[in-house]
Protein backbone atom coordinates (compact mmCIF):
# COMPACT_ATOMS: atom_id res chain seq x y z
CA UNK A 1 0.00 0.00 0.00
CA UNK A 2 1.45 3.38 -0.98
CA UNK A 3 2.10 5.86 1.76
CA UNK A 4 0.18 9.12 1.44
CA UNK A 5 1.89 12.51 1.53
CA UNK A 6 1.51 14.47 4.74
CA UNK A 7 2.14 17.79 2.98
CA UNK A 8 0.82 19.13 -0.29
CA UNK A 9 3.10 20.14 -3.12
CA UNK A 10 3.23 23.87 -3.71
CA UNK A 11 4.47 26.19 -6.43
CA UNK A 12 6.75 24.75 -9.10
CA UNK A 13 6.56 21.23 -7.65
CA UNK A 14 2.78 21.19 -7.96
CA UNK A 15 2.85 22.05 -11.68
CA UNK A 16 2.38 19.61 -14.50
CA UNK A 17 5.82 18.23 -15.55
CA UNK A 18 5.28 19.49 -19.10
CA UNK A 19 4.71 23.03 -17.78
CA UNK A 20 7.81 22.75 -15.56
CA UNK A 21 9.98 21.81 -18.55
CA UNK A 22 8.54 24.68 -20.58
CA UNK A 23 9.40 27.22 -17.86
CA UNK A 24 12.86 25.76 -17.22
CA UNK A 25 13.60 25.81 -20.93
CA UNK A 26 12.79 29.52 -21.13
CA UNK A 27 15.20 30.19 -18.26
CA UNK A 28 17.98 28.26 -19.99
CA UNK A 29 17.48 30.14 -23.24
CA UNK A 30 17.47 33.48 -21.45
CA UNK A 31 20.72 32.65 -19.64
CA UNK A 32 22.45 31.86 -22.93
CA UNK A 33 21.13 35.05 -24.54
CA UNK A 34 22.47 37.13 -21.64
CA UNK A 35 25.73 35.14 -21.68
CA UNK A 36 25.32 34.19 -18.03
CA UNK A 37 24.89 30.46 -18.62
CA UNK A 38 27.75 28.28 -17.43
CA UNK A 39 29.33 26.07 -20.07
CA UNK A 40 31.58 23.33 -18.75
CA UNK A 41 35.12 22.92 -20.04
CA UNK A 42 36.37 19.35 -20.28
CA UNK A 43 38.70 19.98 -17.31
CA UNK A 44 35.84 21.29 -15.15
CA UNK A 45 33.68 18.31 -16.06
CA UNK A 46 36.50 15.88 -15.28
CA UNK A 47 37.07 17.47 -11.86
CA UNK A 48 33.34 17.45 -11.07
CA UNK A 49 33.16 13.78 -12.04
CA UNK A 50 35.99 12.97 -9.64
CA UNK A 51 34.30 14.87 -6.83
CA UNK A 52 30.91 13.25 -7.40
CA UNK A 53 29.71 11.30 -4.41
CA UNK A 54 32.48 12.52 -2.12
CA UNK A 55 31.31 14.10 1.10
CA UNK A 56 33.26 15.80 3.82
CA UNK A 57 31.95 13.63 6.63
CA UNK A 58 32.69 10.43 4.72
CA UNK A 59 36.28 11.52 4.10
CA UNK A 60 36.69 12.55 7.77
CA UNK A 61 35.47 9.13 8.93
CA UNK A 62 37.95 7.36 6.64
CA UNK A 63 40.82 9.54 7.91
CA UNK A 64 39.94 8.79 11.53
CA UNK A 65 39.58 5.04 10.96
CA UNK A 66 43.00 4.78 9.28
CA UNK A 67 44.83 6.30 12.29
Amino acid sequence: MAQERKTRRRGFAAMDPKKQREIASKGGRAAHLHRTAHEWTSDEARLAGRKGGASGRHEEAEALSSQ
